[in-house]
């Protein structure tokens, strides 16, 4: 067995109410003004997030300042405004509220703040020298894990191209999983979020980084995505469900981070960075079709996760409980109202030999179990057509 090490937040705190111990955190940490870091819906909602995570830092003597205009898929342009905010309110802290877009751009700003250079040259793994600022993340959604790893993911806006910066140094130490803060969520962002945390369950599982502390996680998450998602989609303000997809989205966001990920990540970063597409559409699009191609790596996994997401494997081969896996997901993304094909969301065939050659330069394709080259990438975005 190989050596690995295991990194998660220094403090996790879940559940009903959760947001209340913001502000003593941020006291905690040292902080005397934090710059809020999220997106202009999320500030706008009344008694929301935003305002209810601004209320208790006061409380604790905290002021504040904003960045509220985080984009989805934040590019690098975001974190540069952000900074001169960081930089112009003289902050000592960064707390994110929302989904991955406000943790990513959070960490994105940390990194500027501290480091010298363009953002994009401190792209891979480790690259990163200097301690960040205290970073607290509020999580509204149940599905990046972004409030949980170690994954900062960006996009040029010059090249259309999503790089990461994975980095220890960008843990939140304090994140903040309240499942009432994510009843309000409309239906189809519930479900994008969601698969995406099914892909993330599902590719750190099956990669080939994986060791039995992810395994743990990796398989509690899918077995909560499988049997809580429909019903958050159905109805938002089913607190039970809510609540076992933010401990699913959480543990799934602890498994890759540890285990890494694989080709759908890879290949929904391309779909990201060029058409500005939801990452957890294109995670769940991508999602059967690139587990088909991996499923000879390990069909053993494959017909666990069969089992997992609650097919019936009795009396079938390895092989033919493997394939179930893979009809599961598929089955899960349409009851949520998952698009079925890359051609709906407007993407172009003659797009798929340049995604293709970027996918595989990707950090994460790295870790799929499956070795593959451009001919293999192109196939499953056109099966995925």
């Amino acid at each position: 067995m190989r050596m690995y090490d295991f990194l998660a937040p220094n403090v996790n705190f879940m559940g009903a109410g959760a947001i209340k111990l913001v502000g003593e955190r941020c006291k905690i940490l040292g902080g005397k003004k934090a710059l809020i870091v999220t997106d202009k819906f999320l500030r706008n909602m009344e008694d929301g997030a935003v305002a209810q995570t601004v209320k208790y830092i006061k409380e604790a003597g905290i002021d504040v300042a904003f960045y509220d205009d985080v984009e989805p898929n934040p590019k690098d342009t975001n974190v540069r405004d952000g900074l001169k905010v960081y930089r112009k309110e003289n902050c000592d802290l960064i707390v994110t509220v929302g989904g991955g877009s406000s943790h990513d751009c959070g960490k994105g700003i940390g990194i500027a703040a501290t480091h010298e250079g363009d953002l994009y040259d401190y792209a891979g793994i480790e690259t990163l020298t200097n301690p960040l600022p205290p970073i607290v993340a509020v999580n509204t959604t149940a599905g990046t894990g972004s409030e949980v790893t170690r994954h900062c993911v960006i996009t040029n806006t010059k090249t259309k191209i999503k790089f990461v910066i994975v980095s220890w140094r960008n843990l939140p130490l304090v994140s903040i999983n309240d499942p009432i803060l994510m009843i309000k969520k409309p239906a189809g962002l519930t479900a994008a979020t969601g698969m995406d945390a099914l892909t993330h369950a599902i590719e750190s599982y099956v990669s080939k980084d994986a060791n039995p502390v992810t395994d743990a996680l990796a398989i509690q998450a899918i077995k909560l995505i499988a049997n809580n998602l429909r019903q958050a989609v159905a109805l938002g303000e089913n607190l039970e469900a809510r609540e076992n997809m933010a401990y699913a989205s959480l543990l799934a966001g602890m498994a890759f981070n540890n285990a890494n990920l694989g080709y759908v990540h890879a290949m929904a970063h391309q779909l990201g960075g060029l058409y500005d597409m939801a990452h957890g559409v294109a995670n769940a699009m991508l999602l059967p079709h690139v587990e088909r191609y991996n499923l000879i790596s390990n069909p053993k996994k494959f017909a666990d996760i069969a089992e997992f997401m609650g097919e019936n494997i009795e009396g079938l081969s390895v092989m033919e409980a493997a394939e179930k896996a893979i009809d599961a997901m598929f089955r899960l993304s349409k009851d949520v109202g998952i698009p079925a094909s890359l051609k709906e969301m407007g993407v172009n065939e003659e797009d798929f030999e340049y995604m293709a050659k970027m996918a595989l330069k990707d950090g994460n394709a790295f870790s799929n179990p499956r070795k593959g080259n451009e001919k293999d990438i192109v196939k499953i975005f056109r099966e995925a057509f």
